[in-house]
């Protein structure tokens, strides 16, 4: 009877800090399915571009950042 106190206790322990694990990658797969279907719903609502249509090029902008030598 130890013996399987022992082991069932190790179990739960080790069911104890394996949920955290298990939860995360539950709602990591569900922000990338909901993630995959935002993607798959916008495709299918834009209109189909044209061969000669020009795309507007857009750049994102970095700040410079100050190195602390240049205060």
């Amino acid at each position: 009877m130890n013996t399987f106190l022992s082991f069932l206790s190790i179990a739960v322990l080790f069911a104890l800090v394996l949920l955290p694990a298990v939860l995360g990658l539950a709602r990591e797969r569900r922000i990338d399915r909901e993630l995959r279907e935002a993607a798959e719903r916008r495709h299918e609502a834009q209109p189909p571009e044209t061969a000669g249509a020009a795309r507007p090029f857009t750049a994102t902008r970095r700040p410079h950042l100050r190195s602390w030598a240049r205060i």
